[in-house]
């Protein structure tokens, strides 16, 4: 049996009932098969694939909170310090019902690589809560942040673990969350990013992981001879991620005809309305039926759908493993050729693999949607500076970062003999990185 496989199974032996977290592994470790061939003496012997999939520390806590009945509760709440080879630990904060366990060691590990592919000096870790924001009032979601912080500040810092923001993790959230760590420790400092720019946070922070996406999707297309502008474009989600990136697709002259949220999603032939989905979506915080009723050109559905419509260029922005065979199978049949993905592991493994085997360009999430992490890395810088970046010169840099990522990527693939293979390219170009650390800082 093969290193990888050995590695392989040991994970799944060893973290039953984490489907994610199995498939984010398997993934990685399959298209690193060729570089571990060259490297297995090695490797083995400094047992690298084992440390490298095991987390330095995984934090479980409860968090107790009153709400506005006087009742107590209670959540489960996670953080998972991956890997701190090159960096201190980054990763955002997810509050939703679906966190468990799994679900953070699979966005942990995922992290590991993106933030290696940014060319900044960050580790992978990332954190969450049961805990659903939605529906809650502003004074039990402090109640319920300052608790969470309680404990996890005894475990972060600027030069240690640096939290962000995710699902179900705003501005509202980083708030409360900074202003309890602060309290706790004395330390006005940069350790969480995505903070209000009153108090440190950075311009271009909201807007990042969507314009980074289109940035990096932009220099995929024009590698392989294919120009964005006038391509048609269907986008799920209507969160951040989605409604930046449609925005910036407008702005580099595509026309995005969709977006979608948890109950149905619209399809708009005139062209998504961005500043009536912001209006929407961060103003009012509706359901996309308003959106549709205010559009007379826009069609709304019910339910799943998104990716049955004709479309270039495909950008799934929701959330994990929402882009199934199906929609793959939906997608080559109308003609798309490139997917993007914008949230972490949005397709499964076997619509990847039909995507790739169809001769869609495909762009892993760990390089796509890097623009988020890297701008909350360059948030820390300015904390740590005490500067404060123009919105033009975050995005610039920005900008750079994600057509190097690109780059970067492609040139991994040349290397290995797969070119055009942005998955196998990203996973390379990020574990090379790591692995060298790992192997100069010893047994640690």
């Amino acid at each position: 049996m093969s290193y990888v496989d050995e590695v392989y199974e040991r994970v799944v032996r060893e973290n039953p009932s984490q489907p994610e977290f199995h498939q984010a592994v398997r993934e990685v470790l399959d298209s690193l098969r060729p570089v571990i061939e060259r490297n297995e003496e090695k490797y083995r012997r400094e047992a690298l694939l084992e440390r490298i999939t095991m987390p330095e520390r995984q934090l479980l806590f409860r968090v107790p909170w009153v709400d506005d009945k006087g009742q107590v509760q209670v959540n489960n709440a996670f953080r998972v310090q991956f890997n701190s080879a090159i960096g201190p630990y980054k990763g955002g904060i997810r509050l939703h019902p679906s966190v468990n366990l799994g679900i953070i060691k699979f966005l942990g590990f995922e992290q590991i690589f993106k933030n290696s592919l940014t060319g900044l000096p960050i580790g992978g870790g990332k954190g969450g809560s049961d805990f659903d924001p939605k529906g809650k009032s502003d004074r039990e979601v402090m109640a319920f942040c300052q608790s969470f912080m309680t404990e996890l500040y005894k475990y972060i810092g600027a030069d240690v673990d640096v939290p962000a923001g995710d699902i179900g993790t705003g501005a509202r959230e980083i708030g409360y969350m900074y202003g309890q760590y602060k309290r706790l420790t004395g330390k006005y400092e940069g350790v969480l990013t995505g903070k209000g720019l009153t108090y440190g946070g950075s311009l271009a922070r909201k807007e990042a992981t969507g314009y980074g996406l289109l940035y990096l999707t932009e220099e995929m297309l024009k590698t392989n001879g294919i120009e964005l502008a006038g391509k048609t474009v269907v986008v799920s989600g209507a969160g951040n991620v989605a409604i930046y990136a449609a925005q910036k697709a407008i702005q580099l002259g595509a026309k995005v005809v969709t977006v979608s949220d948890s109950t149905g999603w619209v399809y708009d032939p005139e062209g998504i309305d961005i500043d009536l989905l912001r209006e929407v979506k961060e103003v009012r915080r509706a359901r996309l039926t308003e959106y549709a009723s205010a559009r007379p050109s826009c069609e709304y559905h019910p339910g799943k759908g998104v990716f049955t419509a004709k479309c270039d260029v495909a950008l799934p922005c929701a959330t994990q493993n929402e882009l199934t065979l199906d929609d793959a199978k939906a997608l080559v049949a109308n003609g798309c050729i490139a997917v993007a993905e914008g949230a972490n592991m949005p397709t499964t493994q076997d619509a990847t693999e039909y995507l790739m085997a169809n001769g869609v360009l495909f762009a892993p999430g760990k390089a796509a949607n890097a623009g988020g992490v890297a701008t909350s890395a360059l948030e820390m810088s300015q904390n740590s500076m005490r500067l404060h970046w123009t919105f033009d010169e975050v995005d610039e840099k920005l900008k750079g970062i994600m057509v190097n990522i690109f780059r970067n990527v492609d040139y991994a693939a040349k290397e290995y003999g797969m070119a055009g293979n942005y998955v196998a390219g990203a996973n390379i170009a990020g574990f090379l990185k790591v692995a060298e650390a790992m192997m100069a800082q010893g047994v640690v």
